[in-house]
């Protein structure tokens, strides 16, 4: 037997398990999953298949669905049961939850009484695909989901590309491609990417390059299931002034000053306001 059927202290118990192996599950996670009262599951069917696997009995405990559509009728019931004095546990699809699946609204009411909310963790796309990766793992910035109408995106990956950090995105199959396409002008050749699909699984491949070397490589692909998306971080500090200048100067000449700036900071990777002050100084002289 991999679990163990443990007097389980009452309260939210935030369970991570697999997006890809079940042996990728923890004992802890087993042990929860088998002794709660509750379980709470994006998908009970989902959460079925992984107790079967390890022949976790589902008649002694009660299963309930709570996703993005039914979320707020959902919280009432499921903090009855943690007032009640009754275990929980929350599981996603796939994974830890909360990371851009169901749980903020369960987790922020049950953070507000005086209840145990504590996790079991374990597997995460995000972590896993920074670390396999090979950009810098020393600060990194989830975005989640990017918008799927091009001037949302673009507004919306902007806002995201503040530091200099490596930045991750969750994409589906459908649209990583004209994703990759709209961002591709903004990141140039000199901003790597890289496209994780299949995490764990057989089928588990990394794209890494230039956006448009990895879209390339996309086409030729068969894409499922939810990817990661990587880019590195900004490369502002090893752009020179002159490259600067001799990139405004050429452009100045047949457009205006703000379409220059934002062209020219977009193709670079630098901040606007360092393009913009180095376009005054053009400008004036």
């Amino acid at each position: 037997m991999y679990y163990q059927v443990k007097s389980l202290d009452p309260g939210l118990h935030i369970v991570s398990i697999p997006i890809g192996r079940a042996r990728d599950i923890t004992l802890n996670a087993l042990d929860v999953l088998a002794s709660a009262d509750v379980i709470v599951a994006e998908d009970t069917r989902v959460i079925k298949k992984l107790l079967n696997i390890y022949e976790i009995s589902v008649s002694k405990v009660r299963l309930l669905a709570y996703h993005d559509h039914n979320a707020k009728k959902q919280v009432s019931k499921i903090m009855n049961f943690l007032k009640e004095g009754r275990s929980v546990a929350l599981v996603s699809d796939a994974g830890t939850p909360l990371i851009s699946d169901p749980g903020y609204l369960l987790v922020n009411e049950a953070s507000n009484i005086d209840v145990l909310v504590t996790a079991s963790p374990g597997p995460s796309a995000l972590l896993a695909a920074l670390t396999v990766s090979g950009l810098p793992t020393d600060r990194f910035t989830f975005c989640g989901f990017l918008p799927s109408q091009k001037l949302s995106k673009l507004n919306y990956f902007n806002k995201c590309d503040l530091h200099s950090t490596t930045l991750i995105f969750f994409e589906t199959p459908s649209r990583i491609l004209s994703t990759i396409e709209d961002l591709a002008p903004i990141l140039g050749e000199k901003r790597k990417i890289v496209v994780c699909r299949e995490l764990t699984k057989k089928f588990e491949t990394i794209y890494r390059g230039t956006a448009l070397q990895v879209k390339e490589s996309l086409k030729n692909d068969v894409l499922k299931g939810e990817l990661v998306l990587l880019i590195s971080p900004r490369i502002e500090e090893v752009v020179g002034k002159n490259e600067i200048d001799m990139s405004l100067k050429k452009l100045m000449k047949s457009h205006s000053l703000k379409e220059s700036v934002k062209i020219v900071s977009e193709n670079l990777g630098v901040n606007k306001n360092i393009v913009y002050k180095s376009a005054l100084k053009i400008n004036g002289s």
